[in-house]
């Protein structure tokens, strides 16, 4: 019987970032090491065997096997209480994607300046499939609570750098996320998709995505992104502040995320984001 499992370790709950996209994990022995990551996330970052067997559908002999050999390789470490938890190999091999640790390096220094400006929660965010992904993400002692972690994801529809992604991905891509099911977080979450369209087309008209308590209803909030672009001067990846609702219009925050984002894509060599050649 096959099941599914999510695509990412540690994508974990809803709370944390839940993933959309889900595969399956089939008898083959890739799978069932996948299986094995796959058990972790952030509500689960330390684990027995037993619990690690029972999260990733495997038999305790098979896990105590994987676990072993994973732990052996170092993407896996074993506390002194005998739990287990990810290991530093896999930040090692995470360090190469080139969408990011590598387009963190280049970021932080930029995103630390508008964090310092803001005083907002500040996130930086690529697509992969139908989600965001957040590559960095600072929280402000003073801001709205920062639903996001560096390495969470969330599906593209209901945030602000998810809005932006999605409007500058193809047409093909934006279709399968339109007639996917568009899971609903608050009352004010949007899942119609004739809505999401009009959205895509003003973000893409505009240059900004803007989403109102898509995420959670407990604590008002508002996410404004703009498009970080790369080399080819496509859109690599979306910058995005998150403020309580209601004590900053959204307007505020566009001219210090266009400034930030304008640095951040001209530091990744985007043609659009040089500065023009003075005439001799």
């Amino acid at each position: 019987m096959t099941t599914t499992r999510p695509l990412v370790p540690g994508a974990g709950s809803p709370a944390a970032g839940a993933p959309s996209s889900r595969v399956p994990v089939t008898a083959t022995a890739a799978g069932r090491v996948l299986a094995v990551l796959d058990a972790f996330g952030p509500s689960h970052a330390a684990l027995t065997l037993s619990e690690i067997s029972r999260r990733s559908g495997l038999s305790l002999t098979t896990t105590h096997r994987l676990v072993g050999e994973l732990r052996a390789w170092g993407a896996l470490e074993r506390s002194p209480d005998g739990r287990y938890g990810i290991g530093l190999r896999l930040l090692e091999l995470g360090a190469l994607a080139p969408h990011g640790l590598q387009l963190r390096e280049v970021a932080v220094p930029y995103v630390d300046d508008l964090h310092q400006a803001t005083r907002a929660n500040v996130v930086v965010g690529v697509r992969d499939g139908s989600d965001v992904v957040y590559v960095e993400a600072l929280r402000a002692r003073t801001a709205v609570k920062l639903m996001s972690r560096i390495g969470g994801r969330w599906p593209l529809h209901v945030t602000g750098t998810g809005l932006v992604l999605l409007a500058y991905a193809s047409p093909e891509v934006q279709e399968e996320v339109l007639s996917g099911p568009l899971e609903r977080f608050t009352p004010q979450t949007v899942t119609d998709p004739a809505v999401l369209r009009r959205t895509l087309a003003e973000v893409r008209r505009t240059g900004v995505g803007i989403a109102e308590n898509q995420l959670t209803a407990e604590a008002p909030a508002l996410a404004v992104a703009v498009p970080v672009r790369g080399a080819g001067d496509e859109v690599v990846a979306a910058l995005g502040v998150t403020v309580e609702r209601g004590t900053v219009q959204a307007q505020a925050l566009i001219p210090a995320l266009n400034a930030t984002a304008r640095g951040i894509s001209r530091a990744l060599g985007a043609p659009s984001a040089q500065p023009p050649r003075r005439r001799t």
